[in-house]
This record gives C-alpha cells, sequence and structure tokens, in this order.
C-alpha cells in the first residue's frame, strides 16, 4: 500500500503540480512529500522527485528547472545555499554493470552546503560532494568530491579550487518558476 501511494504521490507531483507556476502551491506539496524541505528553498518548474520521502533539501536552496532527483533506492541530501542548475540529475540507484542477474547498485549521495552544481550535471550513486565544492556544467562526477575543489569532465575530474571561507546565503525566488 505504501509503494501504491508513494507512485501516486511522485506521478501528481510529476506530472501535474510540478509543472503549475505557483511556488506556493509546489512548495506546500513539497513540504509535506519530501523528507526535508528547508527554509527558503526554492524548487523552479518540472523538477522530478523520485520517492520524495529520502530527498531532504537544506535551507535557501535553489533547485533550477528540470533537476531530477533520484530517491528510489537510497536518500539524497543538500546543505543549506546550494545551487543546483537547470537539468541536473542526481541518481542513487543503477546497475552492477558485472552482475549476471542485473542487481541493483547504488548508494546515497550527499551534497555539502554551498556546493554549486552546474548545468546538465550527473552525479551518480554513492557520491558525497563536500562543502563549497563546484560540479562543472556537463560533469559526470563518479566519486567524492573533496571541499572547495572544482571538478569537471566526464569523468569528473579536479580543475581547480574554490575560496574557502564563504558566507553567502541565497534568496533566489523568481517570479512563475
Amino acid at each position: 500500500m505504501r509503494v501504491l501511494a508513494g507512485t501516486i504521490l511522485a506521478f501528481a507531483y510529476n506530472r501535474i503540480i510540478g509543472r503549475i507556476p505557483s511556488r506556493t502551491l509546489r512548495r506546500l506539496f513539497l513540504a509535506a512529500w519530501l523528507q526535508r524541505l528547508g527554509q527558503g528553498s526554492g524548487v523552479q518548474l518540472d523538477c522530478r522527485f523520485l520517492n520524495g520521502r529520502k530527498i531532504s533539501l537544506g535551507q535557501r536552496n535553489v533547485i533550477n528547472f528540470g533537476t531530477l532527483f533520484d530517491g528510489r533506492g537510497h536518500a539524497v541530501t543538500v546543505g543549506d545555499d546550494v545551487s543546483i542548475g537547470p537539468q541536473a540529475t542526481i541518481l542513487t540507484l543503477g546497475h552492477d554493470p558485472q552482475s549476471p542477474h542485473f542487481a541493483d547498485k547504488g548508494g546515497p549521495v550527499t551534497i555539502g552546503s554551498r556546493a554549486w552544481i552546474g548545468y546538465g550535471a550527473l552525479v551518480l550513486p554513492g557520491v558525497t560532494i563536500g562543502e563549497g565544492a563546484v560540479v562543472a556544467a556537463g560533469a559526470v562526477v563518479t566519486k567524492d568530491v573533496a571541499p572547495y575543489t572544482i571538478v569537471g569532465g566526464n569523468p569528473a575530474r579536479p580543475i581547480g579550487e574554490r575560496q574557502r571561507g564563504l558566507d553567502y546565503r541565497l534568496a533566489y525566488q523568481p517570479w512563475l518558476t
């Protein structure tokens, strides 16, 4: 029965509510459905959530349009003041390519506070992205990213360092998104 209820909630949000240009309506639904929706976090249009009960968003996050959060197998935990670019994908479940039975394989994903995930980035199961880290647009993150490290490419590799001592608080709430 729980699986059916979860499927109905996911369908309702992903196909109907998540496409309505009302931040208030989307926020009310997500606050009831997600494990956590921190104060001041904004989820733009067309974001999709697979098993919202395993997805925790901290405070003042900016989740841009079209982002996919996969909480089917494991938890996704996002810190505070995180910016996730449009069309990013956060996965927790896949398959073991060495399994003769195509067995599931995955792990939780953790994104530290003040991290920045670029447009179209793909974060694979079991990855931790450290505080203040930056994932470049289109990067495919297959391994943990150290705090304040900038990664890019496929697979993502360190390409720089971000300055420490970040103290910003995100407050981006555009109208009709």
